[in-house]
């Protein structure tokens, strides 16, 4: 892919300039041209020699899905390069090929070859795949209308969209907005954007949710996993008398007993209904 040579090492790849698309922090997605790039890395599987190996004390967390999640959190806290690395170092692929491929499609706009590359995934749930085949051909149809293309629009709605046999309400809707321009920005959805990358962007993020985690790993799942576990050990401490900013990740949270107060600060005596 971009020119290069497959059998070409993966360090002499990362060094050519393309276009990278880039995670930031609050999960969106968008195109740079930056040196360096490794998407030519990314769109190729790396092989793993460790599929089956465990690490951790307790021998319960996976080596392979530990590392992809670690370089999805470098992703998406907008560490692109150090990402790359981590997959070129460990031979484990945040994603597999084809899942490049389908995210640069939907990016892209290719809206036919995503839907293609959606059926070869290796999806099992046929519902499934009907939601996400939706959600790609709506993002299609409203593009249409944002360039006035109408029967083209129409032509999608009939032709694919509705054959879907999904989301009948849904298609009601669309169908009302060639009618009636002037609707077709409230039938859009609060996530759908009238900037068409931002819109794109985020109609990835709507595909990620849908499809199966071990195919695209979640979005802020490492972030989630440190809360649930600061969470636990919050709710295990027997003297917590802490605010939750104070709990640190260097060490397992535990209140000491002399946090607990242990004598009165001010003592009230009622003489009916007064206070004295």
């Amino acid at each position: 892919m971009g020119g290069v040579e497959d059998d070409e090492p993966a360090s002499k790849r990362m060094k050519l300039s393309s276009e990278e698309l880039i995670h930031l922090s609050n999960g969106s997605t968008v195109k740079e041209s930056i040196v360096g790039s490794s998407r030519d890395l990314m769109a190729r599987p790396l092989q793993s020699d460790g599929s089956e190996e465990v690490v951790g004390s307790k021998g319960v967390i996976k080596k392979v899905e530990f590392v992809r999640i670690i370089a999805k959190a470098l992703y998406s806290l907008g560490y692109i390069r150090s990402g790359a690395h981590l997959e070129e170092e460990s031979g484990i692929a945040l994603h597999s090929s084809i899942i490049n491929v389908f995210m640069r499609q939907v990016l892209e706009g290719d809206w036919d070859e995503s839907v293609a590359t959606l059926h070869n995934i290796g999806l099992t749930d046929e519902m499934t795949i009907k939601s996400a085949s939706f959600l790609i051909l709506e993002q299609k149809f409203f593009e249409y209308l944002d360039e006035e293309k109408v029967m083209d629009a129409l032509k999608t709605l009939r032709t694919e969209i509705s054959p879907l046999c999904i989301n009948h309400s849904r298609v009601r809707e669309l169908s009302l907005s060639i009618v009636s321009p002037s609707h077709c920005f409230t039938v859009r959805s609060p996530k759908q954007d009238t900037s068409r990358a931002r819109s794109r962007t985020k109609l990835l993020e709507e595909l990620q949710k849908l499809l199966p985690p071990t195919v695209m790993i979640p979005e802020r799942r490492l972030e989630h996993l440190v809360e649930q576990a600061l969470g636990l050990q919050r709710d295990a401490c027997m003297f917590h008398n802490s605010l939750d900013e104070e709990i640190s990740l260097f060490a397992d949270h535990q209140c000491a007993r002399d946090q607990i107060p242990s004598y009165a600060l001010q003592v009230r005596f009622y003489f009916g209904n007064q206070i004295l």
